[in-house]
């Protein structure tokens, strides 16, 4: 038998740990890079690049058992140039590259990329000519979520890391030498 809300005891609420800064009464101090980091990994606008069985369990990961809502992502964008996440779940055929290439390079910086699956992350049973042996050929990968097809836990478990990736990202990142360096790698200014 359930508790009423009035009963429930408050060592059960778990609440979200507060960054680190000065507090006062009345006021509380941190750094921007923790506040925006904080706001960036609860809000994350997902485009989902589905293209076979890894599509069908994110499917499920979107429903109501695993709810990737409540980790700030619901909203689907199919517009690359309104999401700052993309999950690219799937087989990606050669001639499919150029496309992803494409849809990376017309979303807004600050992006980040989860490869889901292992057709997604190396081509998986499909090492042929015609099959991207893995999307980090052709793009930056953040977060790998292996399995074949991976279990909507495993895709939660991606967004969580990316979730503290974007959290802990310091702003000047994108404006390094490393990072500038990384994407020149790729063919990308």
């Amino acid at each position: 038998m359930e508790k009423p809300e009035s009963q429930v005891d408050k060592r059960e609420i778990k609440l979200a740990k507060m960054p680190p800064g000065m507090e006062g009464q009345g006021f509380f101090a941190t750094t921007l890079d923790s506040v925006i980091g904080l706001a960036r990994s609860n809000s994350m606008w997902p485009l989902p690049f589905a293209t076979s069985c890894c599509g069908i369990e994110f499917m499920a990961t979107m429903g109501a058992n695993y709810d990737l809502a409540r980790f700030g992502s619901e909203r689907m964008s199919f517009s690359p140039r309104q999401a700052d996440l993309l999950m690219v779940m799937g087989t990606i055929a050669k001639k499919m590259a150029p496309i992803l290439r494409q849809v990376y390079e017309q979303m807004a910086e600050p992006k980040w990329v989860i490869a889901v699956g292992a057709c997604a992350t190396s081509g998986g049973i499909f090492d042929s000519y015609s099959v991207l042996q893995g999307i980090d050929r052709i793009i930056p990968v953040d977060v790998y979520v292996p399995g074949c097809a991976p279990r909507p836990e495993q895709i939660l478990d991606g967004v969580m890391r990316i979730q503290d990736l974007v959290k802990n990202e310091s702003l000047r990142r994108r404006n390094q030498p490393e990072y500038k360096q990384l994407l020149a790698s790729y063919g990308i200014e």
